[in-house]
């Protein structure tokens, strides 16, 4: 029987080692598509930078859609960046896909001499592919290393994090990136279960600090998974200069937009779009005289509900939009 047992953890321990390590196709649904094209239907000739390329599917539409325009996309992620070369290909020189974060886009549209741009979209979040993938630790559903890291060739994984700040850092992580309200609580259950390395042990543990009656609207775990995913990929902090250096890139009569997921994305993007654009009382998106950004409707967008019932991951999906109707006085 101990014969049987230690032959029953091997081949278990095998299949999860293998499960983690076998890479998954790269699927990528893009949200909004239409949306999306409408923005950048009447921008100039030129080049629009589809700064968080993924699996690059609005930049395949969009490529298709105006033949005038090229495409520089930007990633991270090693295996979007190949699934985002393998669809590029047939557009040639159209088409271009870059390893680098996106507040370095300024550094990288130099590189290939690009001063200005058409157009710039931001598709912030996390990608289905990186949540499907159990070895890459995003999913609270799937089992895998608790690492989280968009580049995993560089930077502290969530791990890293779990394990070495101390407790009133690690509620305050939970707290501002996923409107935790039990954060202290979850992070003293963090803390006390020291070492925590896979996703399903932090699930586990977040679960059991929770009380009964917060865990009726969903697994309590998903706004913990999200806070660490914001920390180690300092996705907020980098996003407001990167906005800042896309809009100072585009010509007159170019757009941007952008897609956010979550609150803290959303309002960052709306605060710059509003420093850029003097409106009267916030209310209207004309510009006044002389200004040189306008935006292009009030407030946000959000998917039709056909799209939210095919793709679950589109449902939080807010988008907004600008224009650059002058150059500076």
């Amino acid at each position: 029987m101990a014969e049987l047992c230690d032959a029953f953890r091997w081949c278990a321990q095998c299949w999860l080692a293998a499960s983690w390590e076998t890479p998954m196709t790269f699927e990528h649904i893009p949200v909004m598509v239409e949306e999306i094209l409408s923005v950048f239907d009447g921008v100039p000739d030129g080049v629009v930078l589809d700064a968080t390329l993924g699996g690059a599917g609005h930049a395949v539409a969009l490529l298709e859609r105006r033949p005038e325009l090229s495409v520089v996309g930007l990633d991270q992620d090693d295996e979007a960046l190949a699934a985002a070369r393998k669809r590029l290909e047939p557009f040639g020189e159209r088409a271009q896909a870059q390893k680098c974060r996106f507040d370095q886009l300024g550094s990288q549209l130099d590189a290939l001499g690009h001063d200005e741009i058409s157009g710039f979209l931001f598709d912030l979040g996390v990608s289905s592919h990186q949540i499907d993938t159990g070895e890459r630790g995003f999913s609270y559903r799937t089992d895998g290393p608790l690492d989280m890291r968009m580049d995993q060739s560089a930077g502290r994984t969530a791990a890293d994090v779990v394990n070495t700040v101390d407790e009133r850092e690690l509620a305050d992580i939970l707290r501002s990136y996923g409107d935790e309200k039990h954060a202290m609580r979850i992070a003293k259950a963090i803390v006390a279960a020291r070492p925590v390395t896979t996703t399903a042990q932090l699930a586990d543990i977040v679960r059991d600090a929770t009380p009964a009656r917060d865990k009726r609207r969903g697994d309590p775990s998903k706004r913990t998974f999200q806070a660490l995913r914001i920390e180690v990929n300092q996705e907020l902090s980098i996003l407001e200069g990167a906005l800042e250096a896309a809009l100072d890139r585009l010509c007159v009569g170019g757009r941007g937009a952008v897609l956010a997921y979550h609150s803290g994305e959303d309002r960052i993007v709306k605060a710059v779009f509003r420093d850029r654009v003097d409106v009267d009382d916030h209310r209207s998106p004309v510009p006044l005289n002389n200004e040189e950004f306008a935006l292009l409707w009030n407030g946000s967008k959000k998917p039709h509900d056909e799209e939210n019932s095919s793709n679950r991951r589109a449902t939080s999906a807010r988008l907004r939009g600008i224009e650059r109707v002058a150059v500076a006085a």
